[in-house]
């Protein structure tokens, strides 16, 4: 295949206009290396690599939570036809046989074509503080237990990229110090203060769970997990950029304040890609309601971010807001979850599955 005219992403975060050629996959040098010669016509439009989602439950009525890897698999395939080509199924707080069994059939998993490639499991819960539990259930919380997790980790075969941890709950300093090495530890569905998360933060926590989302507020004087997170140049801020979960200032205001180290997820549920009604997260009920629309912005995937962006809070987009934007969804997620550790260009040349190419929005702005 052969992509003509498209603006296409650079190394250096900048667009050129220029064509591309894939040959089995891959982005190759030349249109003499292509054998399918079908020409797309990408005038007009962005051209990017594979977008990044590193916490997403679920979507078309099924919850990587259930355990059903036919499920994961229609998930992976809903994921893919957004632009999401590499994805962290994300568990919930549910009873601990329940997460060995899903984590160890996660064990010997490999996706399909046509799907979404897996780059790791993010382990939400169980190890939470229950005065922020969210939508986890409360009888399924258990004190942090670097054993257990172990145990998972090893059940889905070493895939566990990110685990959620709340540092104010007794055992937590300890968990963080034994197993920063072997997986990120993020900062979440706490009730911890200023000194306490900056103390995690410095025991070797790196990242932050739904930013704003199931933690304590901003304040002058009690500026909390937020503030702390802020300070830290290593830590990275997962953002629910929707309308929904976070006020636009807010969006705006995180962006300025994590310069670089924002990931924007979906944190999607089951009722992604299907109309309104009543489904389960975790155990719980939640009422899927979108006046005037049969997709609820609240659940819908990350796979315009530039015209979501600009559909919630109607703010133009420029060049270089653009290309932080898709910093947001697809290198800061690769550089978190460990899965690279250098340059973005050279891990798109070793792993084809984010070579798929995304076209993403109308140069001249969405419409």
């Amino acid at each position: 295949m052969i992509i003509k005219n498209g603006l296409v992403y650079q190394e250096d975060k900048t667009f050129s206009k220029k064509d591309l050629y894939i040959e089995d996959g891959r982005i190759v040098e030349s249109a003499d290396q292509v054998t399918d010669r079908t020409e797309v016509d990408a005038e007009g439009l962005y051209v990017l690599p594979g977008l990044v989602d590193v916490h997403s439950h679920g979507a078309v009525g099924c919850d990587f939570s259930d355990g059903d890897l036919e499920g994961l698999k229609k998930i992976l395939a809903y994921e893919r036809s957004c632009g999401v080509t590499s994805y962290c199924p994300t568990s919930m707080t549910i009873d601990t046989e329940e997460l060995r069994r899903i984590f160890k059939a996660m064990g010997d998993f490999t996706e399909g074509p046509g799907m979404a490639h897996v780059a790791g499991i993010n382990m939400e819960g169980p190890f939470l503080d229950v005065d922020k539990k969210g939508a986890h259930l409360a009888e399924f919380i258990l004190a942090p237990d670097a054993g257990f997790f172990r145990e998972c980790n090893e059940a889905s075969g070493n895939k566990i990229r990110l685990v959620t941890l709340a540092p104010n709950v007794e055992g937590a300093m300890e968990f963080i110090r034994e197993v920063r090495d072997e997986v990120v530890i993020s900062l979440g569905h706490t009730g911890a203060d200023y000194e306490t998360a900056k103390a995690a933060l410095e025991a070797g926590a790196n990242h932050v769970t739904h930013l704003c989302n199931a933690m304590l507020p901003l304040e002058h004087r009690k500026p909390g997990l937020i503030g702390a997170a802020s300070e830290d140049e290593d830590c990275y801020a997962e953002l629910i950029s929707d309308g929904i979960h976070i006020h636009e200032s807010m969006v705006r205001a995180v962006f300025r304040m994590f310069p670089g180290r924002v990931v924007l997820i979906s944190d999607s549920m089951r009722a992604t890609g299907l109309e309104d009604g009543t489904y389960d997260l975790g155990g719980s009920s939640f009422k899927r309601d979108a006046p005037g629309s049969d997709k609820s912005v609240a659940f819908r995937l990350p796979c315009d971010p530039a015209l979501d962006w600009v559909a919630v809070f109607e703010a133009p987009i420029d060049l270089m807001s653009f290309c932080t934007l898709h910093r947001a969804v697809t290198s800061n997620a690769v550089a978190l979850c460990g899965l690279h550790q250098g340059p973005l260009d050279t891990y798109l040349r070793e792993n084809p599955h984010l070579k798929q190419i995304v076209l993403c929005l109308d140069a001249d702005g969405p419409g």
